[in-house]
């Protein structure tokens, strides 16, 4: 190893720390952006971040914040550019009080201490840049990387670094790529959708948005449902349709068609992760808007367990997963997990013994040892002609991702009955709906009573947070008429004396939740919904026979999760009467 990487080590960690490091551990944590040398650490030494902060902090004599907070009088000394590339944000003074969103009358004066919080000790080259925009006395802090980035992310924008200083001088020594250059409008672009994209998988977006309004480019992620605003630098709006054109030419669109909506798909590599981004164009009133939809192929499959259903729910399917044909459908709107809740009962019943052949659009997960086929309508291929191809491989198992039309759901429903077990998809409201929506496609009603074995109804609500959610008395007149609207017992708010309640923190960026999970409508038909079904009774009548043979509904699943402490009784409304309606 050079000698400067060795006392660069040295300086901000103890020997016997040190010593406990290979050459390659030493060489690999100094070689990492400042943002991540903390993890790189604590990966080589087996330990969490909070430890090796500790360690970092007693080494090299600073102290460690715990709950940083901005100094919103102080964010504009330091440019984007250095905050991103360097990783360190101003903070106010550790105790001090500061009402949210004001902004102080006057800016600190020369001799005001300016706190600083980083991930990694400063070194000389980061002190020189930084005197070179405040003559203030200077105060340096740890705190965790991901602390760091989200503050600078909230406050400096989205690559805001990348834009607004694309034509100063500033040059950081060490950038992210660790490369020694200024970075031009159209790199400034390049790298900048790449910073979108890459925060966007940091925060577990599913989709992002680029919406031009009046006077700006405005961008959203989805995440956990819920539509969030980006922030992003003032001088945006001027590098818009670079923007837009960089994405085009990522997804291999038409640049020069702006009048037409176009589909495309971009492979986007960031660290381990390799992701299939959909990416749709839509001309608008003042330029093209364009959707990416994140579908990353090696993510972690869920279990049943972890889609949220308790031990009733899969006892149930389980013994249906058994039958040797059949269909079982999953419903919702898009977005519910259906597809996700379809690979948690391939994963369940995959074997050796069973051949199982998949017809997707798109294909989100990989399940290793299943056949897994993309559906391309542009060349012919769609759900019913892959379907007619899969039945002649002998196929045990079929997965067909969604019943669209007729054709699709004639094919499925004669394949359940020849000796296939079939999953699929539909959009419907509730669990009964589906009967009734296949009737409407044209299905003859017989077809359907003897086909279907299983009907999951599902959506997904957000979970509380598990390092801050906590008990909080609830108000019994409120809770009896929100049971009331969501068609429950108001008598059960009698015995409800708390209910866990969001509260925010670092750890789910102050928004109480964090993650979603599942609620389920399981309909499994008997003999007097056979009969409904075939005088094709209402999906009211269906679902009234059903709850009255003992089917939980989505709102009796919901409040289970909000008893369970999983969830709100805010946010089932939110799912559900908004669904509903």
């Amino acid at each position: 190893m050079p000698p400067v990487m060795n006392a660069l080590i040295q300086e901000v960690l103890p020997a016997a720390i040190a010593e406990r490091l290979t050459e390659e551990q030493r060489q690999a944590v100094l070689e990492a952006p400042r943002g991540q040398r903390v993890t790189t650490l604590a990966t080589a030494l087996g330990q969490n971040e909070g430890d090796v902060i500790a360690l970092i902090a007693g080494a090299a004599g600073l102290e460690i914040a715990t709950d940083i907070k901005p100094d919103r009088a102080s964010l504009t000394l330091l440019p984007g550019r250095l905050v991103h590339d360097y990783q360190i944000v101003p903070i106010a003074a550790p105790g001090a009080v500061e009402p949210e969103g004001s902004t102080p009358s006057l800016p600190p004066d020369s001799k005001t201490v300016l706190h600083l919080a980083a991930s990694w000790p400063p070194n000389e080259t980061i002190l020189d840049w930084i005197r070179t925009f405040t003559p203030r006395p200077l105060r340096w802090h740890l705190a965790l990387p991901d602390r760091v980035h989200q503050l600078i992310i909230e406050h400096f924008g989205v690559g805001s670094g990348s834009l607004e200083d694309s034509g100063e001088d500033f040059a950081p020594v060490q950038n992210s790529q660790g490369a020694d250059e200024v970075v031009d409008a159209d790199a400034a672009v390049v790298r900048f959708v790449s910073d979108v994209i890459s925060q966007a998988i940091t925060d577990a977006a599913t989709d992002i948005h680029f919406e031009p309004q009046e006077g700006q480019l405005r961008i959203r992620y989805r995440v956990d449902g819920l539509l969030v605003p980006v922030p992003l630098p003032e001088n945006l709006l001027r590098f818009q349709d670079a923007i837009i054109s960089r994405l085009k030419i990522m997804a291999r669109l038409n640049i020069s068609e702006r009048r037409l909506p176009q589909d495309g798909r971009i492979n986007f590599k960031a660290d381990t992760n390799v992701l299939d981004i959909r990416v749709s164009t839509i001309p608008t009133i003042y330029a093209e808007s364009v959707s990416l939809r994140l579908l990353n192929q090696k993510k972690e499959a869920f279990s049943m367990d972890r889609l949220g259903m308790n031990a009733e729910e899969q006892t149930i399917i389980k013994r249906v997963l058994e039958y040797p044909h059949g269909i079982i459908l999953v419903t919702g709107p898009t977005g519910s997990g259906k597809s996700t809740s379809l690979n948690a009962f391939l994963r369940q019943i995959n074997s050796p013994d069973l051949r199982i052949v998949t017809i997707e659009d798109p294909i989100e997960y990989e399940v290793p040892g299943v056949n897994q086929m993309q559906v391309r309508p542009e060349i012919g291929l769609t759900f019913a002609s892959a379907l007619r191809h899969v039945l002649r491989q002998d196929p045990d198992v079929i997965m067909v991702g969604e019943i669209r039309d007729l054709d699709t759901a004639e094919i499925a429903i004669r394949a359940s009955l020849t000796g296939h077990l079939v999953f699929s998809t539909i959009h419907t409201n509730d669990a009964a709906g589906a009967y009734t929506r296949l009737v409407d496609m044209g299905v003859e009603p017989f077809l359907v009573a003897s086909a279907i074995e299983l009907v999951i109804a599902q959506r997904l609500v957000r979970r509380l947070c598990s390092a801050c959610a906590r008990p909080q008395p609830v108000n019994r007149t409120k809770l009896r008429n929100t049971l009331a609207i969501l068609g429950l017992d108001p008598a059960e708010a009698d015995a409800t004396a708390e209910l866990m309640a969001p509260v925010g923190c670092d750890r789910c960026r102050s928004s109480g939740y964090r993650g979603r999970i599942g609620i389920f409508e399981i309909l499994q038909p008997n003999d007097e919904l056979h009969d409904l079904i075939l005088k094709r009774e209402s999906a009211r009548a269906l679902t009234k026979s059903a709850r009255d043979h003992g089917m939980l509904t989505l709102q009796h699943s919901g409040w289970a999760k909000v008893k369970a402490g999983h969830t709100t009784m805010d946010e089932l409304l939110r799912v559900i009467t908004v669904t509903e309606k």
